[in-house]
């Protein structure tokens, strides 16, 4: 015989309607009643039929996702804490992939749109004012990047870079380099700032190589203009960018660390298996897609009047074997 709503509401001690709602809008439902609801559904094996849901809420219980590069590996343990938080809630995740094409991010999220309840844009290449004119029609939270007026998730990449700058001034280090990602990219601007301030207020120089693609060829392409460069330490926009760094550096001779200091952003899973491993400053990646969720099904609630909400999660100084003092 089939489980069915009552069963659900009599073993949770809750009623129907309630079981209902934790079900089909659980961020309108008190925290202890939905999880005692999920635990009752959960031992009966209770599923709740995703059609007529979608019939009695008007929702389709699809979340849209759309992000600039899956085969970067920082955006892979993202969407694997958006899926497993989406489904804690009965949500399925829509994912597109937009290739690093700021002009292919707005056709996809009209693409989705009919398909899904809300958006999370990860690290979204698009303007601020494409964004704002093509996602105003359903609730979007904004992952690694800040548009008014959506709520957002970022990385202290100040804080991150301030980590960064001690650890290479307590090593001697007095002159370094930065290699940038997208001029395009929030993030690259944001670690660019905190950079020039931490640098700043240490008395250190700082020079400025450019902006780069954020892959391993975007790094090995500065590499040389980071040689030709009077600095005993250089700091990479993100890991791959550093990892095509040292894979450049490793053809032309120079050991890491005791010719040239290297620091990462990210710490990507294979940052502590390089040769030598990535110093690196790490982002929680698994807690920006479960605080992402957790917004954006807040938002779906109802709007909240606020004003904008921003998390601003802490960064950490990870010390491998990239970084050494200067000889």
């Amino acid at each position: 015989m089939a489980v069915t709503i009552k069963d659900v509401a009599r073993l949770a001690g809750v009623s129907p309607s309630s079981v209902c709602r934790a079900l089909t809008d659980p961020a309108r439902v008190r925290a202890d009643t939905r999880e005692r609801v999920e635990s009752a559904a959960e031992q009966l094996g209770y599923r709740p039929n995703r059609a007529a849901r979608s019939l009695i809420t008007g929702r389709t219980a699809n979340l849209g996702v759309v992000l600039p590069d899956l085969a970067n590996p920082f955006f892979p343990t993202v969407v694997k804490a958006i899926q497993k938080q989406a489904r804690r809630f009965d949500y399925a995740v829509f994912l597109s992939d937009t290739d690093e094409d700021p002009a292919v991010e707005v056709p996809a999220i009209r693409a989705l749109a009919m398909q899904v309840d809300g958006f999370l844009l990860c690290s979204p290449r698009a303007s601020d004012h494409e964004l704002r004119s093509n996602a105003r029609d359903k609730p979007v939270v904004v992952l690694n990047r800040r548009i008014t007026p959506f709520p957002s998730v970022t990385a202290d990449n100040a804080d991150g870079m301030r980590q960064a700058v001690g650890h290479l001034a307590a090593l001697g280090h007095r002159a370094v380099a930065y290699v940038g990602g997208p001029r395009t990219s929030w993030s690259h601007r944001d670690r660019q700032r905190g950079l020039r301030a931490a640098t700043a207020a240490r008395g250190m120089r700082l020079v400025e190589v450019g902006n780069v693609a954020p892959t391993v060829d975007g790094g090995a392409a500065a590499a040389d203009l980071v040689l030709a460069a009077p600095v005993t330490a250089v700091l990479a926009y993100n890991d791959l960018v550093a990892l095509g760094l040292l894979q450049r550096f490793q053809a032309r001779g120079v050991r890491v660390p005791e010719h040239l200091s290297v620091i990462g952003f990210d710490d990507i899973p294979v940052a502590g298996l390089l040769g030598p491993p990535l110093t690196t400053v790490a982002i929680d990646t698994e807690q920006i897609g479960r605080v992402g969720v957790d917004l954006l099904l807040e938002l779906m609630a109802g709007p909240v009047h606020r004003g904008v909400t921003r998390r601003v999660l802490p960064t950490q100084l990870i010390v491998r074997g990239s970084t050494g003092p200067t000889v």
